[in-house]
């Protein structure tokens, strides 16, 4: 695990980028990262490699992705060109584990005060879990 950690720091941001675009469409699509292998034509262990950004995508790649994402291949690249951008921020906060389900599960609940009450739930774990823990 150690290994991977390293790796991943050393990634291109551009790898990382088009990595966390891949994973979010593919969530986005209700895709499995063997569903999307097997359309791709490699292993879901490759699928995993691209989406953290630890293995380039080469163009070919690229290009059955996208195909089988049904997205042109400059949605997984991104207008940035490799350059941070709010677009690669929320695709990165979205690529975390349980985050779509929370946003589209946020979208269903009334407008006012439910989402209020949510969004201050989830504040105040996420101040308590910033806290280090009493001894």
């Amino acid at each position: 695990m150690a290994a991977a950690r390293r790796i991943e720091a050393a990634a291109d941001p551009v790898d990382v980028a088009v990595g966390a675009r891949i994973r979010l469409l593919r969530k986005m699509r209700g895709l499995s990262q063997q569903a999307l292998a097997e359309t791709a034509g490699v292993t879901f262990q490759q699928i995993q490699k691209y989406e953290r950004g630890a293995n380039r995508v080469s163009a070919s790649m690229l290009a059955r992705i996208a195909g089988a994402l049904e997205a042109p291949v400059s949605e997984l690249f991104g207008e940035a060109g490799g350059r941070a951008s709010a677009i690669d921020d929320v695709a990165a906060l979205l690529a975390q584990p349980g985050a779509l389900e929370l946003l589209r599960a946020y979208a269903k609940l009334p407008r006012g005060a439910p989402r209020a009450a949510l969004v201050e739930f989830v504040r105040t774990l996420g101040r308590a879990a910033a806290e280090p823990e009493a001894e």
